[in-house]
């Protein structure tokens, strides 16, 4: 008998060692791909634990400057920054005023390490009394008085040093009214991060319970249709062409293929964020000894490169660079 001839391509020549595996990987995870997402709670003594999100807490302001100290001493380079707001009103005025707590958290993490690049939520869920994330006017959100409230959010983020702006609140018109509103402040240079493929998620659950933004009914009316993703190209779209300098998904790992469609649309960075359903799963799914949490993490933080982000907001970011995964 003779044997079959052996085959000319074999796939596997390059898969035989760990040399050569890491020889011809095409995607990595470093810090520099990775933005630490915060919670800070201003009026407390002691850091709360976040019962939903396992390993999370909210930081006390007063404790936030030797925080960020440590974060950097452990690799971090960027972080997100989550107002968990005492001082909330219909409006959510104290984001925009020059002493509210936008303007101390990024002037606090600013001055502890001014190299490392603070990026404040620019929205109003935190701060209003209802939850929405803009004025309420006959039950709905309104775009256009909201649009002129993050203008001022983001000036007031911009003037305290907020290196980047990343306005999330899903508003029609929200990139080119902060744009404007930078611009004639001064702040031509600071670029902005649009939340530009938002959708209403049910994966946001833990994180409203960290941000203390929970609220009677939903954000469906401005927030995307998970089901929709040519809309998520024209919200993208729609963003860059109003002067967006960085395009987002927001959550990860349910919406790769927006992130791919996208990364073929568009030259800009793109940014994913791998939301706090996401990151609970991961975390009660190995306490539940289901899955194993290194690997797990390591290959959806691959999966976000490989669709194309340059860029991944995740609460595990600090461990990764800490551990290496």
């Amino acid at each position: 008998m003779h044997a079959a001839p052996f085959p000319t391509t074999r796939l596997r020549r390059l898969r035989a060692t760990t040399a050569l595996r890491d020889l011809v990987r095409e995607n990595r995870v470093t810090a520099d791909d990775l933005i630490l997402p915060i919670f800070v709670e201003e009026g407390i003594d002691r850091p709360l634990p976040v019962d939903s999100m396992p390993g999370v807490e909210r930081i006390p302001e007063r404790h936030l400057p030797r925080e960020v100290e440590a974060i950097a001493r452990d690799g971090v380079r960027a972080l997100m920054l989550f107002g968990v707001s005492h001082s909330k009103d219909a409006a959510g005025s104290d984001a925009w005023r020059k002493d509210g707590l936008v303007a101390r958290m990024v002037r606090a993490a600013k001055d502890a390490v001014p190299e490392l690049v603070v990026i404040p939520d620019t929205c109003f869920c935190e701060y209003t009394d209802h939850g929405h994330c803009g004025v309420i006017d006959d039950g709905h959100v309104h775009n256009d008085i909201t649009i002129e409230n993050l203008g001022r959010q983001a000036v007031v983020a911009a003037d305290a040093g907020a290196d980047l702006i990343a306005p999330s609140a899903m508003m029609d018109g929200q990139i080119a009214a902060i744009r404007h509103a930078l611009d004639a402040a001064g702040h031509s240079n600071v670029p902005i991060m649009a939340y530009s493929s938002k959708f209403a998620s049910s994966f946001y659950g833990p994180f409203r319970a960290a941000a203390g933004c929970e609220l009677k009914g939903d954000r469906k009316t401005y927030q995307m249709d998970p089901a929709n993703g040519r809309e998520a190209l024209r919200e993208s779209m729609q963003d860059e062409a109003e002067g967006a300098d960085i395009l987002m998904v927001k959550p990860g790992l349910p919406y790769l293929d927006v992130l791919a469609r996208l990364r073929e649309r568009t030259l800009l960075p793109l940014a994913a964020y791998q939301v706090s359903g996401e990151y609970a799963m991961i975390r009660f799914a190995a306490a539940a000894g289901a899955i194993d949490e290194q690997a797990v993490v390591r290959e959806s933080l691959s999966a976000f490169k490989r669709a194309g982000a340059d860029l991944i907001l995740s609460y595990f970011a600090r461990e990764v660079i800490q551990e290496g995964f």
